[in-house]
């Protein structure tokens, strides 16, 4: 067989994701913030574009109903809000309801007292979450809107300090962490500065006698002391008690007792003593206020049963194309350069307009869906979160995991129970010991915390006693299973639990 070079001619297919589906894709996967800074960008650089202000918007809801009635009807969508009349499907309200007769849980409850009974929040939210009914405490908020490094500064500027000292001084206040610690070592800052190790030692050691008390300490012991020295009460006890703060995390009282040389009665009104100094001085001048989760959906319940779920309109950007504006500026081309441009931005910002419009209808159609899947959870509470994963979702809708993956990330929904994020209500399952439903790791998790919250400090909970009582209730979980979940709950062991328990009193 001869060898040498020769060109052949072949036909095949392969899948090529082009540019414009690359964007779409990740548009699926932006948060509302991200998504926001996108839309500023694409008008900056888009002429052909703006912003659609005045008037009502569209807002983009679902609502399903088992049984067809006037306002809800099952598959179809209903009137749009804002008046407008089309002959097109409108993503405007769709209600979910699976039953039209109360619900009653294993409790005796119906749905709407269990709804209110047990109503909780995922997100945490200070001043209240999102459908708490409570607003932000402003009293707390005025009372830490102080800034910690003004407030050093200015006791800086009161004090005796030189020139030279205060600028010391203020590069100081720069190196305090979040808590108000000085985890910096002085020699290392004498090398950076190129200043006198023993003249930042002097200034450091001054501003540690600073208002809040315990501010500028090298770590927690220091804290501790320099709180006590200014109550005046770091004698030689105290002062070993501190030295040795290890041993009473072991919960040996008689140990540290011993350590200290006093009295067993000694020893507790020193813990008690303890419990009154701030670990984190800094924290009560944080200005940084927990952020407030926007959710990216909004369900609420219907007047007749059910739940009607639709966008977040301050999470849905609305931009159309200026077509007069569009109309304008082709009468007024004449280059080839200038007609590629003008055809390039509008095929642009068609595309966009097009894109975030299903976007928008892809996220509400998984929302819905999950609010499907997770009827009983609404209904009853975290017990009866079922087991869901993506593959569920996205074989009811007929979508791609990876379609549906994209949908949950950094997506929340405002329901009655809180605002929680949508990869919350995906989690394995966990076998039944009688047989039956499976149930959701999440709720396993949150009953495991329930039990070793309702412990007694004469009877703490070991993991092998919560597999029993986790058995009894009909939850067959292995034992290793329970130590992680109460370890991914920040939850020490039972030893640990029933040290910390006997230093109560």
């Amino acid at each position: 067989m001869a060898l040498g070079p020769r060109l052949d001619l072949r036909q095949s297919q392969s899948l090529v994701i082009t540019p414009q589906l690359q964007q779409a894709i990740k548009l699926l996967q932006m948060s509302a913030v991200e998504l926001t800074a996108y839309i500023d960008q694409e008008l900056e650089s888009n002429p052909l574009l703006e912003r659609e202000d005045g008037g009502e918007t569209e807002s983009y809801a679902e609502a399903f109903s088992a049984e067809p009635t006037d306002d809800a009807v099952s598959g179809e969508a209903t009137a749009p809000l804002d008046g407008r009349s089309t002959a097109e499907p409108d993503y405007n309200a769709q209600d979910y309801n699976a039953s039209d007769d109360p619900v009653v849980d294993g409790r005796g409850t119906s749905a709407d007292e269990s709804l209110g009974a047990g109503a909780f929040s995922a997100v945490s939210m200070p001043g209240g979450s999102m459908g708490s009914g409570e607003g932000p405490n402003l009293d707390r908020l005025a009372a830490n809107a102080q800034d910690l490094r003004g407030y050093l500064m200015q006791q800086i500027n009161l004090s005796t300090m030189d020139a030279t000292a205060r600028s010391i001084g203020f590069a100081l206040i720069e190196q305090l962490d979040e808590n108000g610690y000085m985890t910096t070592p002085v020699a290392e800052l004498a090398e950076q500065w190129g200043a006198d190790e023993a003249l930042i030692m002097r200034v450091l050691d001054e501003m540690k006698r600073f208002d809040p008390p315990g501010i500028f300490a090298g770590d927690l012991k220091e804290c501790m002391k320099l709180q006590l020295i200014e109550r005046d009460r770091f004698d030689p006890a105290m002062a070993a008690f501190i030295a040795n703060l290890e041993v009473l995390g072991t919960g040996d009282l008689k140990k540290m007792r011993d350590v200290c040389g006093v009295s067993q009665e000694d020893v507790q009104d020193m813990i008690a003593e303890i419990r009154t100094l701030d670990p984190k001085p800094a924290q009560k001048f944080e200005r940084n206020i927990d952020e407030t989760v926007v959710p990216d959906i909004i369900m609420s319940p219907l007047a007749g049963g059910g739940w009607r779920i639709e966008l977040n309109p301050q999470t849905l950007p609305r931009v159309l194309v200026n077509q007069s504006y569009v109309s304008e500026v082709s009468r007024v081309v004449s280059s080839k350069e200038e007609k590629q441009f003008l055809t390039e931005r509008l095929q642009a910002a068609n595309w966009l307009v097009k894109a975030l419009q299903q976007r928008a209808e892809t996220v509400l159609k998984v929302a819905t869906e999950i609010v499907k899947q997770q009827e009983e959870f609404f209904r009853h509470g975290i017990t009866h979160l079922k087991p869901l994963i993506l593959r569920d979702v996205s074989t009811a809708i007929e979508m791609h995991e990876s379609t549906v993956s994209r949908v949950t990330t950094n997506k929340f929904m405002e329901t009655p129970r809180g605002v929680f994020e949508l990869k919350y209500f995906f989690s394995q399952g966990l076998p039944s010991a009688g047989g039956g439903d499976a149930m959701s790791s999440e709720s396993v998790r949150h009953r495991i915390k329930t039990l070793i919250d309702q412990e007694k400090a004469d009877s703490v909970l070991s993991d092998d006693q919560l597999v029993d009582l986790l058995k009894a209730e009909g939850i067959d979980v292995a034992r290793r299973t329970v130590a992680k979940y109460r370890e991914s709950l920040n939850i020490p062991s039972s030893v640990q639990r029933r040290r910390v328990k006997a230093l109560r009193f």
